[in-house]
C-alpha cells in the first residue's frame, strides 16, 4: 500500500485558506508521507462568479507559508470541465442516468410539499422511467433537461469511513442527484468524482459536513464502474465555547495567523492536535508527527480551538528557535505587518544585528512574533524614547539622580559588555545603600522608554556605549 496512497486537498478559491482547510490539507499532507505517497492540490474553481485569483494565491501562499508541499503543478477543475461532462453523457448512453425537464415551479412544489409534511426535500423521479417519446416531445418543445443520476431506490449504501466507522444511508432518502446542469455545465458532485478518479486518489480524507456526499458520490462511482476511494470524514473544529466555530473564535484565514507572529512549526503542531492524538504527547517534531499520524487516531467529536493554547505552543517553539532562525521568521513575517513596510525600513544590518544579540533575552517574553517586535522597539526607535506612563513615574521619582551618579562611571568603562556594566551598576547600589532594583529600573526606563525589557545589562551591550550614554543623557536632563 505505501506506493499506492495519493490523498489531495481540494479548497474553493472564494476566499482565504481558513483554519479548518489548513487542518484538512495537513492531515492529507501527513496521511501521504505516513504510507509514502504523494498528496495532490486540486482547485475546486467552478464557481467562476466567486472564485478569484486572489484567492488562489492566498491559498498557495498559506500552503506553501505552512510547509504543505504537493506532487506536481496545481490541477484546476474548471479547466475539465468537457472531461466532466464525458462522464456524465456516458452514464446517459448507458442508462445510468436520465434527462429531467422538471422546471423550476415544479422542483418548488415538491420542496414546498416535502415541508409542509416535515420531511426533507427530495426530487420525487417524475422523469426517471419516461419514454423516449416523452423525451423527444420535450426537447421539441425547446426545453432544456438537466441530467440526472439514476441511483439506486431500495437497499442501502454503506461508507466505512476511516474515521467514522460504518455508516449506512438508506436508498431511499438519497434522490437522483442533478450530474449536468441545464446549461450543459456540470456539477461540484460530478466534478469531483471524476477527479479523484483521474488523479488516481485512493483516500478522500476531509470534514465531516461531506459525509452525506460521499454516499451520493459512491453511487456516481458505481455508475461508471469505479473504485470507490477511502474515505475519511474529520470532524469540524468548533470555538472553545464548542459552538461552530466563528471569527470571535479564530476562524481566520492562514494569512492572519502569519500576521499574529505564529510560526508555521507551532501552527502545524496546533492543527495536529486538533482532533488527533498519540497518546498524551502534545509536541511532535515534523518527522514524528509523520511518523505517527494514522486515521483511526482521529476523534469523532469536533476539536475545540484555543488561541491561549495556541500561544503558549508558538512561544514554546520560539524559545526553542535559534536566534538566527528567529530572526529570519522575523523578517519575513514584516510584510504582513500592518507598519511592516516602515519597519524593514529601519531594520539596516547595524540593526539587524543588534535584533539578533538581544534575541535570547526577547524571545523569553514573547508568545508571537509581534509581541517579539514590540519588545524589541526600544532597539529601533528614535531618540528622545517616548516613555510609557510608568516608565516616567519611575524617573520622576529619584530615577534621575541614580542616572546622572551613573552616567560618568559607565562612560569611563574601559570595554562596554554587560558584565563591565553590571559591576558598575552593582558597586553604585553597595556604595549607596541603594537596592539594585531601585537603581536598575531608572536605567530600565531611559534606555526602552518601559519598566519590562530583556536583562537591563544585556540592553546596555547590545544598544552599545554611544547610544546608551546618550540615551541616559537624555533623561537625567530632562
Amino acid at each position: 500500500m505505501s506506493d499506492a496512497v495519493v490523498t489531495r486537498f481540494a479548497p474553493s478559491p472564494t476566499g482565504f485558506l481558513h483554519i479548518g482547510g489548513a487542518r484538512t490539507a495537513l492531515f492529507n499532507w501527513l496521511y501521504a508521507r505516513r504510507f509514502g505517497g504523494k498528496m495532490l492540490l486540486r482547485i475546486e474553481d467552478t464557481d467562476r462568479e466567486r472564485s478569484t485569483d486572489a484567492a488562489i494565491s492566498a491559498i498557495i501562499d498559506g500552503m506553501r507559508w505552512l510547509g504543505l508541499d504537493w506532487e506536481g503543478e496545481p490541477i484546476y477543475q474548471f479547466a475539465r470541465a468537457a472531461r466532466h461532462a464525458e462522464a456524465a453523457h456516458q452514464m446517459l448512453a448507458e442508462g445510468k442516468a436520465y434527462k429531467c425537464f422538471a422546471t423550476q415551479q415544479e422542483l418548488e412544489a415538491m420542496r414546498e410539499a416535502a415541508r409542509a409534511e416535515k420531511r426533507p426535500p427530495r426530487y420525487d423521479g417524475r422523469w426517471r422511467d419516461r419514454s423516449p417519446q416523452d423525451v423527444a416531445a420535450a426537447e421539441a418543445a425547446g426545453l432544456k433537461p438537466v441530467v440526472r443520476l439514476k441511483a439506486p431506490q431500495e437497499g442501502e449504501t454503506v461508507v466505512e469511513d476511516r474515521v467514522q466507522g460504518r455508516v449506512v444511508f438508506p436508498n431511499k432518502d438519497l434522490d437522483d442527484i442533478v450530474l449536468l446542469r441545464s446549461d450543459g455545465n456540470p456539477t461540484y458532485m460530478l466534478a469531483v468524482v471524476v477527479d479523484d478518479h483521474d488523479m488516481g486518489v485512493t483516500h478522500v480524507i476531509r470534514g465531516d459536513d461531506h459525509l452525506t456526499n460521499a454516499a451520493r458520490q459512491t453511487h456516481i462511482y458505481q455508475a461508471m464502474g469505479w473504485r470507490v476511494p477511502v474515505m475519511a470524514h474529520i470532524p469540524l473544529i468548533h470555538g472553545s465555547d464548542g459552538a461552530k466555530l466563528s471569527k470571535r473564535h479564530g476562524a481566520l484565514g492562514v494569512d492572519a495567523y502569519r500576521a499574529l507572529g505564529y510560526l508555521p512549526a507551532a501552527l502545524r503542531n496546533y492543527l495536529v492536535r486538533l482532533g488527533w492524538s498519540a497518546g498524551d504527547k502534545e509536541m511532535f517534531s515534523t518527522q514524528e508527527m509523520i511518523d505517527a499520524f494514522d486515521l483511526p487516531q482521529i476523534g469523532r467529536s469536533p476539536a475545540r480551538f484555543d488561541f491561549a493554547k495556541l500561544e503558549n505552543l508558538n512561544g514554546h517553539y520560539m524559545r526553542a528557535s535559534s536566534d538566527k532562525d528567529l530572526l529570519a521568521a522575523l523578517l519575513d513575517t514584516l510584510p504582513h505587518l500592518e507598519k511592516g513596510a516602515a519597519l524593514a525600513a529601519k531594520l539596516d544590518d547595524s540593526m539587524r544585528a543588534k535584533l539578533l544579540a538581544a534575541m535570547p533575552g526577547l524571545k523569553e517574553r514573547a508568545k508571537t512574533l509581534v509581541e517579539l517586535l514590540d519588545g524589541a522597539r526600544f532597539l529601533y526607535e528614535e531618540r528622545p524614547l517616548p516613555l510609557e506612563p510608568k516608565a516616567a513615574e519611575t524617573l520622576a521619582n529619584g530615577g534621575r539622580a541614580h542616572l546622572a551618579a551613573l552616567l560618568p562611571r559607565l562612560a569611563a568603562l574601559p570595554e562596554w559588555t554587560a558584565a563591565a556594566a553590571e559591576a558598575v551598576v552593582r558597586a553604585y547600589s553597595e556604595e549607596t545603600g541603594a537596592k539594585l532594583g531601585s537603581v536598575a529600573q531608572p536605567l530600565r526606563a531611559a534606555l526602552t522608554g518601559r519598566t519590562t525589557s530583556p536583562g537591563i545589562f544585556d540592553v546596555l551591550q547590545v544598544l552599545g556605549r554611544d547610544e546608551s550614554l546618550a540615551r541616559l543623557k537624555d533623561q537625567a536632563d530632562a
